[in-house]
């Protein structure tokens, strides 16, 4: 249980890590492309483009990493669940 529980927590750290991996280096490089932007063509914003869509692709780690134990996730299902049925059980009595 304790092996389970140990390898659990592991894959957690390494999705985190990867997630801010991801965000570093969405930062890093959306603002060195504003940068080169801003020198060779400052009238047409076209590195806001990158970071449109490749923020896309941010917004949708960072959901398939903190939302797995937040709303919507399967343990939330199993508690809900566990909670009307208790609720209908005490109708019940």
């Amino acid at each position: 249980m304790g092996d389970l529980k140990y390898e659990m927590a592991k894959k957690r750290v390494e999705e985190l890590k990867d997630f801010y991996g991801h965000l570093t280096a969405y930062i890093i490089v959306i603002a060195f492309l504003g940068v080169i932007n801003l020198l060779t063509s400052p009238t047409f914003w076209w590195f806001l483009f990158v970071a449109f869509f490749w923020g896309i692709g941010l917004i949708a780690h960072a959901a398939s990493v903190f939302l797995k134990r937040g709303i919507f996730s399967k343990e939330w299902e199993e508690k809900k669940i566990r909670k009307y049925m208790e609720e209908e059980e005490r109708n019940q009595r």
